[in-house]
């Protein structure tokens, strides 16, 4: 199915009969990656699983995005759906999404799940630093320099020695947003997000680290951590079933 929001076809699949849930994807993903999900929460709830604006089938935005026009595409899905306190499930850059919004206090959900979320700018060592500035260096310099063959090999080796896999992978517009997106600091809207929210987390998670989950349970007013030992970033899947009963668990309530 699809729907336009500001003049961009955006593609979702639509299940099940209930309660609404929204399920959002992390970066670089499409909506496939939250089907294991969706394929257990449809048989009691309306399943809403969207690519996001940038990924899978849906329209590359015409500009870099900042997190609040993430959230602002949430909430534009939402009402244009007409869709009342949905639960809203959210991995990676989703549950950045989620917090962002909720927090801002534009969408209105019955409860949240945030699986390994983005949201909290890292903490960085001086290696870190010392890696972007060797980088922002190069390119500069580069960029001063005669657009000839060469230049454009040494621009191409600088970019795969120090971009990271999601970067390199991403098109032009979503590294721009990437850029942007990993520097703003969504700490400041946990305090705001009142409902009751569910944390799903692995513990050798390195691209977001078991420490952000702890801030998060520490500063929701309402939050519980679940984690999975020996677990990295996509700990739903690398724990499928007991992550079903624990999200089916904790929707009992709404399931009814």
């Amino acid at each position: 199915m699809e729907v336009e929001i500001n003049k961009k076809r955006i593609y979702y699949e639509e299940e099940g009969e209930g309660y609404p849930i929204i399920l959002l994807h992390g970066w670089l993903a499409d909506l496939k990656t939250m089907k294991p999900l969706a394929d257990n929460l449809k048989q009691k709830f309306k399943i809403y699983n969207i690519d996001i604006i940038g990924f899978g089938k849906s329209d590359l935005p015409d500009e870099p995005m900042k997190t609040d026009d993430y959230g602002n595409f949430l909430k534009d899905f939402i009402e244009i759906l007409n869709i009342k306190k949905p639960i809203l499930i959210g991995h990676s850059n989703g549950g950045r999404i989620i917090i962002n919004s909720v927090g801002r206090g534009i969408v209105n959900p019955q409860k949240i799940i945030l699986i390994d979320s983005a949201g909290l700018k890292p903490k960085r060592k001086l290696k870190y630093y010392i890696k972007v500035y060797t980088f922002k260096f190069g390119k500069n310099a580069l960029n001063c320099l005669p657009n000839t063959k060469t230049i454009k090999e040494l621009r191409e080796k600088l970019f795969k020695k120090f971009s990271s896999d999601d970067y390199k992978n991403s098109p032009e517009v979503l590294r721009r947003t990437m850029s942007i997106i990993i520097n703003e600091d969504q700490r400041k809207y946990l305090p705001n997000i009142k409902v009751p929210t569910l944390l799903i987390w692995g513990e050798n998670d390195t691209a977001t680290p078991l420490n952000d989950a702890k801030e998060m349970e520490k500063t929701i007013p309402d939050a519980g951590l679940v984690k999975y030992s020996n677990s990295g970033h996509f700990s739903y899947l690398e724990n499928l079933q007991n992550c079903n009963i624990v999200i089916n668990e904790f929707l009992k309530q709404e399931s009814m």
